[in-house]
């Protein structure tokens, strides 16, 4: 039996239409994540309602360091009016995302020549915005099991200053993202970002882990206008499900009207899993209904 929402469809759609109408919807490849990312994909995402991408960088998906690859979707982007909005950062350094033993690309990682293998990487995706005009670069700091400390803070201000001077001159923004560790949780970021003095950093609210904790409503309230953008989607406030609005267990009316306070509208990002059990065909649907709730 599926699992009881918080509200109807139809709730949520009345919500969003009450929405501020410039929010941008953006759709991230992370859905197709298991397929390589060609220009029939982007195809689908203009045909589909989005007016922006944003990239998952995963090897066997976009691989960033193939002039072939790169060139090909730049290619697509400067002959069509979808934006490349932003880039997701490298989580896994293989085409296998650590299946085959790789270490996951960590930026606050205790062991120094982590880190410096970690920064590397993301430099070496973020160098496609010199082909792919992109505007903001989502990273996350830390894995699941990462605690907040002083050296953890240490080690997340020395990545975000270093990356925020080099995004700087390839015209993009650099946007940290709230997960389900205690590293970064929404109060502990804005601690890394008020402290460091970080100006040039903004915040990638992510609602499915905000959902999770402390509630998507008090991560909103903690990050305030320092949000940039937010990914959307939905679970049951127990795992990390990205699930389709509505699916899931977020009192989306609710979480709407404290992002409609805002100074400024968020992009909105759908960021759906990529191991749902959506028939291939229905997926076009899908993605229509989610952007008609949030135009």
């Amino acid at each position: 039996m599926k699992p009881k929402t918080t509200a109807s469809n139809e709730t949520i759609g009345k919500a969003l239409e009450e929405y501020h109408p410039s929010m941008l919807p953006v759709l991230s490849t992370h859905l197709f994540l298991k397929q390589r990312l060609h220009p029939g994909i982007l195809e689908t995402a203009a045909r589909c309602g989005a007016e922006g991408v944003e990239i998952f960088a995963a090897r066997q998906h976009f691989d960033y360091t193939s002039r072939e690859d790169v060139s090909e979707l730049a290619g697509w982007f400067a002959s069509n009016p979808l934006k490349p909005w932003s880039m997701h950062a490298p989580l896994w350094p293989d085409r296998e995302m650590g299946r085959a033993g790789a270490p996951a690309v960590n930026l606050v990682h205790t062991d120094k020549s982590r880190r410096i293998e970690a920064m590397d990487e993301i430099k070496r995706a973020l160098e496609v915005a010199e082909r792919i005009p992109l505007q903001k670069l989502v990273v996350h700091l830390g894995e699941n099991f990462d605690s907040f400390s002083m050296r953890l803070l240490e080690y997340a201000t020395t990545a975000l200053e270093h990356l925020g001077v080099f995004a700087k001159p390839l015209g993009v923004r650099v946007l940290v993202e709230n997960l389900t560790s205690d590293a970064a949780s929404p109060e502990h970021l804005m601690t890394i970002l008020d402290m460091a003095h970080l100006d040039q950093i903004d915040v990638c609210l992510d609602l499915g882990h905000a959902h999770m904790a402390p509630g998507v409503a008090e991560a909103i309230g903690i990050f305030g206008k320092r949000i940039a953008q937010v990914h959307v989607h939905d679970n049951h406030g127990l795992r990390d499900e990205h699930l389709w609005p509505g699916d899931g267990t977020i009192d989306w009316p609710a979480a709407l009207e404290a992002l409609k306070a805002l100074p400024a509208p968020p992009a909105a990002v759908l960021e759906i899993g990529h191991s749902l059990e959506d028939a291939p065909a229905a997926v076009p649907e899908r993605i229509k209904s989610a952007f008609e709730k949030i135009s």
